[in-house]
């Protein structure tokens, strides 16, 4: 069952919360992109990315010209050479998305980012070089 987003009017797919939870708990996957479905007004999962997969299959499955939500797994070793993750939500509007799915995501976006509870960092970008991995990893720290 989704609840809906009394703000926007959108739902979020319960499929969203189980796989982030998949991702956070048991770190089944390195990724998860989440679109809007316009037509249904619901959040749903669009592609979920293999613990394999690096950060620029991330970036390579994100459309170019529409907006979505995503979440990434980073792994990282700290200064005092330790071992860690963080995990990283994303808001991604790129400029040339629809003014109304941009408007959409930004109205949807609070809301969504709190039910996925273990998010500790969150980047918005409305360009690939405001997401790169240098920037990610200095965000990291």
């Amino acid at each position: 069952m989704s609840q809906a987003n009394s703000a926007s009017g959108l739902a979020v797919h319960d499929d969203c919360k189980i796989k982030f939870s998949d991702l956070k708990a048991r770190r089944s996957f390195r990724f998860i992109v989440f679109k809007i479905d316009e037509k249904s007004m619901e959040i749903k999962v669009e592609r979920l990315g293999e613990t394999s997969y690096g950060y620029e299959e991330f970036t390579n499955s994100l459309p170019a010209d529409e907006c979505r939500y995503a979440v990434y797994d980073l792994d990282f070793v700290t200064d005092e050479n330790c071992q860690k993750s963080k995990i990283f939500f994303f808001s991604w509007s790129p400029d040339t998305a629809r003014t109304r799915s941009k408007m959409l995501y930004a109205s949807s976006k609070d809301r969504f980012r709190r039910e996925m509870d273990g998010i500790q960092c969150e980047i918005q970008a409305t360009d690939p070089s405001e997401m790169s991995l240098d920037i990610i990893k200095s965000r990291a720290h």
